[in-house]
């Protein structure tokens, strides 16, 4: 049996490649007369470009850049070039990602997406035809502002300083906005999004996904009215286009994707992005139909099974791709919070946990690799036939 791995990454224990590498140890020992191949994924947050260079090759450019909290981190440029065009690849989470923050730190009144500009900058040092953007796992909640001033958009000291600073934004902090979408006019900016969320409202970023950064509820609140305010001084400074077909203005705020990463969609909306789904971008990315379609089964994996997981995730998008084709996807996660019924709703055949109960727990923690390849050495004994 020909078995395709396909896992995201167990988000604060194992990346994508470690998570396959895990599963592929697991299911060896499980199942030796299988066949295995390892697809590392990602959905645009964290791994976008690891998963990206593993599968596609190409160039890596390094770079250093600013951290949510403007400390130097290290970030890279994935450069690829097929028939003639040149892409450039770039994960904001290397620049603005939770993951660089300690738990102390995580405050998304102050955090700033200004290194993601500096990565955008870079990506643009390459000449590429397009550049691809992947957003998730974001610690910042500043509408992509610090972004625009990266890019020189307005001074930093108004717009760099994270997401509550822009409650009190005017029109001549964003003069340089223009300048900023005319730079990028000539090239294809993909908008790789986790999220499909928009910028503001019960659905928008600072009241789904704040909390998670370390917001209070007042601060979400805070957040949620700094962040409408700076749309409107957008949208003075920069008239929202018309829809030719119905005459209403295109609020950039309230297009899908404009909410993820904390509303860095929404500034790269604004300056000529289009939407895109993370994980559809990967996929078509590494040609995974024709890897699904080569496969007798598919395992794809992430850290936490929940509600969250039905909507615009690795997990979705495998099962999506092996429905197309009727080849079987399960699910290998950490914990499984999600039912039968909810899983089968997207295409997965099995859903199972490394921590089945409570206890569990803390051990799978402490030992995230090793007890992935005991859980995934069961699953193989299931499911091939050479195991039996």
């Amino acid at each position: 049996m020909h078995v395709l791995l396909a896992p995201d990454g167990f988000t604060g224990t194992l990346t994508a490649k470690q998570a396959a590498a895990a599963l592929a140890e697991g299911w060896r020992r499980g199942a030796p007369h299988d066949r295995i191949t390892q697809v590392p994924l990602s959905d645009g947050g964290p791994g976008f470009v690891d998963a990206l260079a593993d599968n596609l090759g190409g160039e890596v450019v390094a770079t250093v850049v600013e951290d949510p909290l403007g400390r130097p981190v290290p970030a890279t440029v994935l450069v690829v070039e097929r028939a003639g065009r040149r892409t450039a690849y770039v994960e904001s989470a290397q620049a603005c990602g939770l993951h660089l923050l300690a738990q102390d730190e995580r405050d998304p009144t102050r955090t700033s997406t200004f290194g993601v500009g500096q990565l955008l900058a870079a990506a643009l040092d390459v000449a590429p035809h397009r550049i691809v953007v992947g957003l998730g796992g974001s610690g910042t909640n500043d509408a992509g502002a610090g972004l625009l001033a990266a890019l020189g958009a307005g001074p930093r000291a108004r717009l760099g300083r994270g997401g509550l600073p822009l409650e009190v934004a005017e029109p001549a902090d964003l003069a340089g906005l223009g300048a900023v979408a005319d730079r990028l006019r000539d090239v294809d900016l993909v908008v790789a999004a986790d999220v499909d969320s928009p910028l503001l409202g019960l659905h928008g970023t600072s009241a789904v996904f704040a909390a998670e950064k370390g917001a209070s509820e007042e601060d979400a609140q805070r957040l949620e009215n700094a962040l409408g305010h700076f749309a409107a001084v957008v949208g003075r400074v920069r008239p929202p286009a018309t829809d030719l077909l119905t005459g209403a203005p295109i609020r950039p705020e309230r297009q899908p994707g404009a909410g993820a990463a904390g509303g860095l969609g929404y500034a790269l909306l604004l300056v000529g992005g289009r939407p895109a789904s993370g994980v559809e971008a990967v996929l078509d990315a590494v040609g995974f139909d024709d890897l699904v379609a080569s496969a007798d089964l598919v395992v794809t994996g992430e850290g936490s099974f929940d509600w969250r997981s039905l909507r615009g995730t690795v997990v979705v998008g495998v099962a999506e791709a092996a429905a197309r084709v009727g080849v079987p996807a399960i699910v290998v996660a950490g914990r499984a919070l999600v039912g039968r019924r909810e899983a089968m709703s997207i295409g997965l055949s099995g859903v199972y946990a490394v921590a089945e109960r409570p206890e569990q727990v803390a051990a799978s923690f402490a030992d995230p690799a090793g007890t992935l390849v005991a859980r995934a050495e069961r699953v193989a004994r299931t499911w091939s036939p050479a195991a039996g």
